[in-house]
């Protein structure tokens, strides 16, 4: 049973170590994976295993990005520019990583991104991997366009966050809001960059489209793809009948195979920050905005009381040649003051993390690399998956030298853009 990241009860129930231990703390990756998980050794290592199982429109869809696929390639190219500044002879027989957000101490600073139907990658992908995150205690955002139900992910995985949509129809983003509130998930995640839907010319290339039609073309990706088709698709209709998407609105939503599913994702020209504030109003708890780039937004954000951001291009998969999140996470870092900043988009190593962490974000959230963990290997996958990051970064403290994340600082980072002189 997956052990609760935040409960009703006092976290002194599970706690976690201080910053600071009274004894070297144990290295993080203890348990022994599944032996068909052995072989993933790294989380890029999942990606070409999830390409052989899924049929290409899915894999397609979950890979690929929008128009020239620039802002997918410049989110990696980023971190490939800022090099570390490792200092030596420092005592880190100590080190601890874990990070507190919004009140509960997380075991890492990393967690689980929002994905939309994850659960026809994966069986019962969405629990899959909200199961594992609350076990390695790491937060995880459950999507919006997820096919199951978000009071069965909060039953089976207490403390997963809720990843909305700000909607056209304001009474029924209040419903919605409500529905998040009474199914008990401590943080309220809102996605700000999708206003207008974009050309995302992978998915007609690939076939993948909503609603989801059955014809013979589907069927051959079955045949040739027989471990997804039994174990994922018919697991899933013999089980649990066609998927819906479940958390769109308060109410049910359309099926997949509904001819007006593309509805509930559309038509959010008209939403602006006024359209925030009886979000606000309505969410007491920790409220936070996703796809943020520009320091001035950041300034808004805390200005109309946001609790967090998530400085992120949505993966690469909206406006093609946004900038990339670590590029300017240290400027709204700066202009975020008091709120929680994260960031999400490309990281797939623990110096990816490091980095991130150094320029002014408290935790990172990692997407793409968990629903092939998945798909490849359901909850053991994720849990396999997470344990393998978490592992990456204990290595990296030491190597850097530090024990403690907020030790991390701009000191620690290398700009070869940048004069050594301006570097502070």
């Amino acid at each position: 049973m997956a052990v609760p990241m935040q409960s009703p009860t006092p976290m002194a129930a599970t706690p976690v170590e201080p910053a600071v231990a009274a004894a070297p703390a144990a290295p993080p990756a203890a348990t022994v994976a599944p032996r068909a998980l052995r072989r993933f050794l790294c989380l890029d290592d999942f990606e070409p295993a999830a390409r052989a199982r899924l049929p290409r429109p899915l894999f397609g869809y979950v890979s690929g990005a929008t128009e020239s696929n620039a802002s997918l390639r410049g989110n990696r190219a980023a971190f490939e520019e800022i090099a570390f500044l490792p200092r030596m002879l420092v005592n880190v027989a100590r080190r601890e990583q874990s990070v507190e957000l919004f009140g509960t101490r997380y075991a890492a600073p990393f967690g689980i991104a929002p994905m939309g139907i994850s659960s026809l990658t994966a069986y019962r992908g969405d629990l899959a991997q909200a199961r594992a995150a609350a076990a390695a205690r790491v937060p995880m955002v459950l999507s919006s366009s997820s096919l199951i139900r978000m009071e069965e992910v909060l039953q089976q995985a207490p403390g997963t966050w809720f990843q909305a949509y700000l909607g056209r129809d304001p009474q029924a983003t209040a419903r919605l809001v409500e529905r998040v509130k009474a199914a008990g998930a401590p943080v309220l995640v809102v996605t700000i960059d999708s206003a207008v839907v974009p050309n995302r010319e992978n998915n007609v290339r690939n076939r993948f489209k909503t609603p989801l039609h059955p014809d013979l073309r589907l069927l051959w990706d079955g045949l040739t793809h027989p471990r997804w088709a039994v174990g994922t698709f018919l697991r899933t209709l013999l089980a649990h009948g066609m998927p819906h998407f479940e958390n769109v609105g308060a109410e049910r939503g359309a099926p997949l195979v509904a001819r007006d599913v593309t509805r509930d994702f559309s038509g959010r020209e008209h939403l602006d920050w006024e359209a925030l504030k009886d979000i606000r109003r309505r969410w007491s708890g920790p409220l936070v905005l996703k796809g943020l780039l520009h320091p001035e937004d950041a300034k808004l954000a805390r200005n109309f009381g946001v609790d967090g951001v998530i400085v992120s291009n949505h993966g690469g998969r909206q406006l093609d040649g946004a900038v990339s999140p670590l590029r300017v996470l240290r400027q709204v870092a700066e202009a975020a003051g008091p709120m929680v900043v994260m960031a999400d988009s490309g990281f797939r190593r623990g110096t990816d993390v490091l980095k991130a962490l150094a320029l002014g974000a408290r935790a990172v959230l990692v997407g793409r690399p968990m629903n092939y963990a998945a798909a490849v290997g359901g909850e053991a996958g994720v849990a396999h998956a997470l344990a393998l990051l978490r592992a990456e970064i204990h290595a990296d403290m030491g190597l850097l030298g530090i024990n403690r994340l907020d030790e991390l600082g701009p000191r620690h980072l290398y700009f070869p853009q940048v004069p050594r002189g301006d570097q502070r």
